[in-house]
């Protein structure tokens, strides 16, 4: 069944400002992790309805609902295995799904901790999942045995993950930041105080120049219901959006860079009580990325050449 969201708007809504296509059917509670698939536009959303929910997105402006399956608790983390055969989720049941929905295959559990799983990686060159949990530990799997094959301990509770092999960086509690190098990843390479005020709820390690974000650009967005793309190398701003009404939880990149996901919905930053499911509305957004917006401005020299 196919479900279009391509018409672009001709008048902004509070929670689409910028005129983003919009996914039918989005999650029914807060949406805490979007994921593309690496081989195809297939987009993955997790959400605290205990839902894991699959489209296919395409250029034109059409999503079609693909599969959904079910956690037994709120969902917090997802990730695609690198040849876009299976998804991984976790969350607050404590447990790791590995779901082959491109087959057609049931969900199976291939990882478990002693409190919610916040951040989950698959790293492609170990050929192994890292699961981070609240009960101060990453541990690795080989998704084919039921023990992992390392537990390392953390000095607080895993809020953040990121893996660009041989790089893993990790936020925990306390505003630690963890780097490890996964060619020895049993010893910590390197631990340092985060330079932010507050509590580190997401790091992202920078890829290999080979394309995965156009330009060496990135995109930050956040609370403030606002998302900016940005220039590495010259650490500018490339271009402000207009903010939705609510905060962005999360958003991703597709593989070549060419759509930008988003997701306008509660991210508990203020608690239960600013929230209201009664009148809570969730939303999954994309923007197609402009040239004008993601490409750097040539350096100049200080002769005024570029």
């Amino acid at each position: 069944m196919a479900a279009t969201f391509g018409t672009i708007n001709t008048a902004t809504s509070p929670h689409n400002p910028n005129k983003s296509f919009e996914i039918a059917q989005p999650p029914n509670d807060s949406i805490s992790s979007l994921s593309f698939s690496p081989k195809a536009n297939y987009l993955v959303a997790t959400s605290w309805d205990n839902q894991v929910r699959c489209w296919e997105v395409l250029q034109t402006g059409a999503s079609m609902p693909k599969a959904a399956m079910s956690h037994d608790q709120p969902v917090l983390c997802s990730t695609w295995k690198d040849d876009g055969t299976a998804v991984f989720s976790a969350g607050c049941d404590k447990q790791a799904k590995m779901w082959p929905l491109l087959t057609g295959g049931q969900p199976v559990t291939v990882a478990m901790h002693d409190a919610p799983i916040k951040e989950i990686a698959w790293i492609p060159e170990m050929n192994l999942l890292a699961t981070g949990s609240w009960d101060k530990t990453i541990k690795y799997w080989d998704t084919r045995q039921s023990n992992p094959v390392h537990t390392q301990q953390l000095p607080e509770r895993c809020f953040a993950l990121s893996v660009r092999h041989p790089l893993m960086v990790v936020g925990t509690a306390d505003r630690n930041l963890i780097i490890f190098n996964l060619q020895n990843p049993q010893t910590e390479f390197k631990r340092i105080a985060s330079p932010l005020k507050y509590q580190t709820r997401c790091v992202a390690a920078f890829p290999d120049k080979q394309g995965f974000l156009i330009h060496q650009t990135f995109a930050t967005a956040g609370s403030d219901g606002a998302f900016n793309f940005w220039d590495k190398d010259s650490k500018q701003r490339l271009k402000a959006m207009a903010r939705s009404n609510q905060p962005i939880p999360c958003s991703t990149f597709n593989s070549d860079g060419s759509l930008y996901a988003y997701a306008v919905s509660y991210d508990w930053s203020k608690g239960a009580e600013n929230h209201n499911p009664s009148t809570a509305k969730h939303y999954i957004l994309l923007h197609v990325p402009q040239e004008s917006e993601i490409k750097g401005k040539p350096r100049v020299t200080t002769s005024g050449r570029k």
